[in-house]
């Protein structure tokens, strides 16, 4: 029987089979990067926070296994202080989180071990000029002293608030304080605007809107930490 290629319902059965093998072919192709993508974000996750406690890796599995050598606990705490579960951290959404109650939270705290030193690494997530900002803080045991951060960006500029992922923005974090008077006082000034070094780092000119992002987010996020920070 010959097939007329020219009729309505020859082209409505055709277009609807190449719809389907379409469909096919990206939902095989997405399962099967979905596991390869899954991998290396939490390969990237893994880097940033070691990058926070001044560690670089030299490859993914040297990154891996730094992280679950260093990283001795990924605990999930609540903003009381509370421990909810030792394991598990890891995985949480810090963006979710944040837009829930702050009693309802939960706060991720990774419990690290730095040449028999214990660290502590808080996750942060903010607003920029153009996008998120997002990073992790590690602390020394005295939860006060800033051992090393990270810092980086959706979309900031270039040359500007996209400073905020250099070492050179970076390293003037090192040996910072946290607190004063009971609040979070680390704090990300205009630059040139330095008062009190015990506390205050320059932002980046020209970069004020994201100087200010990377300052609120460190209140806002560390602040959720309160009780814990503060508890000897």
């Amino acid at each position: 029987m010959k097939i007329n290629t020219n009729s309505n319902s020859y082209t409505i059965i055709y277009a609807s089979v190449m719809v389907i093998v379409v469909a096919f072919i990206l939902a095989f192709t997405s399962a099967a990067l979905s596991e390869r993508q899954q991998k290396n974000e939490r390969l990237d996750k893994m880097k940033q926070i070691l990058s926070s406690l001044n560690i670089q890796a030299s490859n993914d599995n040297e990154a891996e296994t730094l992280f679950y050598e260093k990283v001795k606990n990924d605990q999930i705490i609540n903003s009381a202080g509370e421990i909810l579960a030792e394991k598990g951290g890891f995985e949480i959404v810090v963006k979710k989180e944040l837009a829930e109650p702050l009693e309802n939270r939960q706060l991720p705290l990774y419990v690290c071990d730095i040449d028999g030193e214990t660290k502590y690494v808080l996750p942060l997530y903010g607003s920029g000029l153009w996008g998120a900002l997002w990073g992790y803080v590690a602390l020394n045991d005295d939860k006060d002293t800033v051992y090393g951060i990270y810092f980086s960006h959706e979309s900031e500029t270039p040359g500007l608030g996209a400073e905020i992922a250099d070492p050179h923005f970076q390293d003037q974090f090192t040996g910072k304080l946290l607190m004063k008077d009971n609040n979070i006082a680390l704090s990300v000034v205009k630059s040139g605007r330095v008062s009190d070094t015990n506390y205050q780092v320059d932002g980046i000119t020209g970069g004020t809107i994201t100087s200010n992002g990377v300052d609120e987010m460190l209140k806002r996020c560390l602040g959720q930490y309160h009780v814990f920070l503060t508890a000897k």
